[in-house]
């Protein structure tokens, strides 16, 4: 798991021991770069857990990770900073680029969104797998991707998108090649998350 000031570490890291994890806390890049799959969660703003993730190079080790398809799996705000960019507040702020696209504000009329929901899952997924229609994650966010604009490749596998409503529908998780990522927290989603981490694990 990477440590770079965001909070959320440990019940984070308990969920993932729970699900059968060994389990290291590191702000290290190169213990972060060697390790078999990566965990990057966040909470707050996007700029403050961009700023935290650069202190600490750990833009640069998910990008060398991803590059040699190495497993990163980022939760919340830990999702949103692989997009192209955060706009909070009206200022733009520069994520990590794993994905094109903006995170912005929900158009909903109770933000935060906060509490249960369901997923519109594709068929396929792998971070779902078991896991059955109608099962409820739990959010907290008011920020949310609400478009992964891939460029039209034959090399390229479109990405694996579920999809959230919260006045408007939303990305809730991607899977896309060794990169995951899911806006809710499985590690507060009861069986659900646990078993969500299982199956990541399974692809470490």
């Amino acid at each position: 798991m990477l440590d770079y000031g965001s909070g959320n570490i440990r019940s984070v890291e308990k969920a993932l021991q729970r699900a059968g994890a060994d389990t290291v806390v590191t702000a290290d890049p190169e213990t972060a770069l060697s390790a078999p799959g990566l965990v990057v969660p966040g909470v707050g703003a996007f700029a403050a857990c961009m700023a935290g993730l650069r202190a600490v190079r750990g833009d640069q080790v998910i990008d060398r990770r991803l590059a040699g398809s190495r497993p990163v799996l980022g939760i919340c705000v830990g999702m949103q900073v692989m997009f192209a960019e955060g706009v909070e507040h009206g200022l733009r702020s520069e994520g990590c680029g794993q994905w094109p696209g903006t995170v912005g504000r929900l158009a909903a009329p109770v933000l935060p969104h906060m509490g249960w929901n369901t997923l519109d899952a594709p068929a396929g997924s792998r971070l779902l797998a078991g896991i059955g229609p109608g099962t409820r994650f739990y959010f907290v966010h008011s920020y949310a991707a609400h478009d992964l604009p891939m460029p039209p490749s034959e090399r390229m596998t479109p990405p694996l998108i579920s999809w959230a409503t919260h006045g408007e529908r939303f990305i809730a998780a991607v899977e896309n090649g060794p990169l995951c990522a899911t806006q809710f927290h499985p590690e507060k989603s009861g069986d659900a998350g646990a078993a969500l981490l299982a199956n990541w694990l399974e692809m470490v």
